[in-house]
């Protein structure tokens, strides 16, 4: 059982007022806030211990290379990586997925071969592919889905002598479905086709180990889970990082430059973190994660679990409620990647023929922060045949007080119109 009380005092935006009323915070699934101790940390670091990493042989210098080294190993541990190597330091989901798309295709593919995204992808997971359609003539394959916001047909039925690479997001960012990545990749790897996945929607809510799960990557984002912005993570197996070429050219990247004998590049992971890598937020996101950690990953799963099913419950009573994605209830597997939901953390939702840019002015108007709009899903809500949704989603600090608080602004808007 959480504390939420008490976690809620570790973040203090949490405690102010908006338009004269309490601040009801649900656009996690945008960004998250920040809990003090990741404010602290980064502080500290930019007053008493900033200075260039790798490159100094003076005290700041050091100690800075040491906390950025640290937060690698701390990522290594979240996510149950093999090596160290295996962390790659992006500045979100999007430049992991790019760099992956870039380097992937330069190296792994050829005119006529196979991505399968689903449908359900965030723009971040279909943008780098068609691009790569365009430069390399690759060719992008869609996996749909259903009514209901789950996998509509099984990987099998998709697969083909062409396919080079398979990506899913682990949880969607509208309908919050969870989808089962450790299956689809044991299917993927059956027929000899690494998976991406995307992790930007799981992380901050279900405990992640990929070697348990069997990807070949996965991508985050540190500021969805209590971390900064601007910072991310690329984990990619070692073997598959030591066949994909530089991202970027610069310093760091280098094992040697020359115009006469040529230009070597690094092993991995630095081969693919050119420049002067932002520092102080890898120590920023190894700190959220600790947090995270200390909270209880499973305390977390289960607080937004119950969470989610109170707040679908308490919608659905509302009168032209129409929710999208699953249902909320529960289902369960074995194993250290046992999904709490198929369901987790996001409500997207519209109200009888209220536009849901409406229905979020008049929401913010109340104190409650919410995201409307096709949330870089535009294919999805195309699929749907909608132009948009109202989106809440949960984080660990949220209640059922807030829910309640939600549910009547809802109505309270519903009598607007």
């Amino acid at each position: 059982m959480l504390d939420v009380a008490s976690i809620r005092n570790d973040f203090p935006i949490l405690q102010r007022q908006v338009y004269g009323r309490q601040l009801v915070y649900l656009d996690n699934a945008a960004t998250t806030q920040k809990p003090m101790c990741v404010l602290q940390a980064m502080q500290d670091e930019y007053l008493n211990q900033n200075a260039n990493v790798h490159r100094g042989v003076h005290y700041l210098s050091q100690r800075a290379t040491e906390l950025h080294e640290q937060a690698r190993d701390t990522v290594q541990h979240f996510l149950g990586a093999a090596h160290r190597e295996e962390i790659v330091f992006t500045r979100g989901t999007t430049e992991a997925i790019n760099l992956v798309a870039a380097t992937f295709c330069e190296s792994q593919m050829k005119a006529g071969d196979e991505v399968i995204v689903t449908e359900m992808e965030h723009h971040s997971d279909i943008v780098p592919w068609q691009l790569a359609e365009r430069r390399h003539g690759i060719r992008v394959r869609l996996w749909p889905i259903s009514d209901d916001g789950q996998l509509a047909t099984g990987l099998e039925q998709l697969l083909t002598p062409r396919t080079r690479l398979v990506c899913v997001t682990h949880v969607s960012n509208v309908l919050g479905t969870v989808n089962p990545v450790a299956d689809i990749v044991a299917t993927a790897h059956a027929h000899g086709v690494p998976v991406l996945v995307d992790a930007a929607q799981s992380a901050p809510h279900i405990r992640i180990d990929v070697q348990q799960m069997g990807c070949d990557f996965l991508c985050l984002s540190g500021h969805k889970m209590y971390g900064p912005t601007g910072i991310g993570v690329l984990y990619g197996k070692q073997e598959w990082l030591d066949r994909l070429p530089p991202y970027q050219g610069g310093g760091e990247m280098i094992e040697r430059v020359s115009f006469t004998r040529g230009t070597t590049f690094e092993q991995p992971p630095l081969r693919f973190e050119a420049g002067t890598p932002d520092y102080i937020a890898t120590h920023g996101l190894a700190t959220a994660i600790r947090y995270m950690e200390q909270t209880g990953m499973e305390a977390i799963a289960a607080h937004e679990h119950e969470l989610t099913q109170y707040a679908v419950r308490q919608l659905s009573l509302i009168d032209g409620m129409r929710l999208f994605g699953p249902d909320g209830t529960a289902t369960e597997t074995d194993g250290p990647n046992r999904q709490q939901t198929a369901h987790t953390g996001v409500l997207s939702f519209l109200v009888a023929d209220i536009h849901p840019l409406d229905m979020g002015t008049l929401l913010d108007r109340l104190g409650i922060a919410v995201r409307t709009g096709h949330h870089c899903a535009q294919p999805l809500m195309e699929r749907l045949g909608i132009s948009g949704t109202v989106r809440a989603s949960l984080a660990m600090y949220n209640t059922r007080e807030e829910i309640d608080t939600l549910c009547d602004a809802i109505r309270r808007v519903q009598k607007m119109f």
